[in-house]
C-alpha cells in the first residue's frame, strides 16, 4: 500500500538522516519506525486495560455487598 505523507522539514531531515545512518532506504525506515510506534500504542494500551481491571472487578465486587458490610468495612477500629 502507498500513503503520502506531508513531513515539516524538521522531521523529513530527521527521516533522511536517520536513514543514511541505518544505510537503508527512507520507505523502509519509515515502515518499519510506523510499525514500532504502532505496536508500542497497542501494547501500551494494553497494559493500561490491565491496569484498571482490577480495579473495576473490585467495583463490581464491592456493588454486589450488602450495605452492612461495605460499612462496616469504612467504620474506624478501636
Amino acid at each position: 500500500m502507498s500513503i503520502l505523507i506531508s513531513l515539516s522539514p524538521e522531521v523529513e531531515a530527521q527521516l533522511y538522516e536517520k536513514a543514511a545512518h541505518e544505510g537503508q532506504n527512507i520507505s523502509v525506515v519509515a515502515v518499519e519506525l510506523l510499525t514500532c510506534i504502532l505496536e508500542w500504542e497497542l501494547q501500551d494500551s494494553e497494559e493500561v486495560f490491565a491496569g484498571i481491571q482490577p480495579n473495576l472487578d473490585n467495583f463490581e465486587a464491592r456493588s454486589s455487598c450488602s450495605f452492612q458490610v461495605v460499612y462496616q468495612g469504612t467504620t474506624p477500629q478501636g
